[in-house]
């Protein structure tokens, strides 16, 4: 049975795992291999993800997780970035549950969260060209807003990112 809950320190492992695998799934097409390597040494490492696990925030809620018994099949994360703004920062499902409502169910968990910390509006960024991620937002109501150099990507590298945003 799938199970949406807060991630404890024993969900660090699945965690990288699911984001890791996700990632290069997502990306492999998309990007240079070492930009995905980067980001993921950079992001997807057990000792941030403990630390993320515990020290949450208005600006980091933490890690909301999917589990299928104890193996973890998706992760979220969030925060407000002002008053009435909520963001996702991450969202990544395992490659091979993808299209079984596990997003969808993060999602509204991580937006729940959003509007009791007063949000009214909620960002995403969405790497250009990412086929898998693109129409889920948008089919949750994301619109496309403007473009920005993607969080890790080098000025050689030129990564673009949509912006996107909904009412909550």
């Amino acid at each position: 049975m799938l199970t949406i809950q807060l991630a404890e320190p024993k969900h660090v492992s699945g965690i990288v795992t699911v984001c890791s695998e996700a990632y290069r799934t997502t990306y492999r097409e998309l990007c240079d291999h070492n930009y995905i390597e980067r980001t993921i040494q950079t992001f997807y490492n057990e000792k941030r993800v403990l630390n993320e696990i515990n020290d949450t925030s208005d600006e980091w809620g933490g890690w909301i997780i999917a589990c299928e018994g104890e193996v973890v099949v998706g992760a979220i994360g969030g925060g407000m970035t002002s008053a009435e703004v909520g963001e996702v920062f991450v969202l990544y499902i395992d490659p091979s549950r993808r299209h079984e409502g596990i997003g969808t169910k993060l999602l509204e968990r991580l937006t729940d969260w959003h509007k009791q910390q007063g949000a009214k509006w909620q960002w995403v960024s969405v790497m250009k060209n990412n086929d898998k991620g693109i129409p889920f937002y948008e089919a949750k109501g994301f619109r496309q807003q403007h473009d920005q150099k993607t969080y890790q990507s080098a000025v050689e590298e030129n990564i673009v990112s949509h912006r996107y945003c909904r009412e909550i």
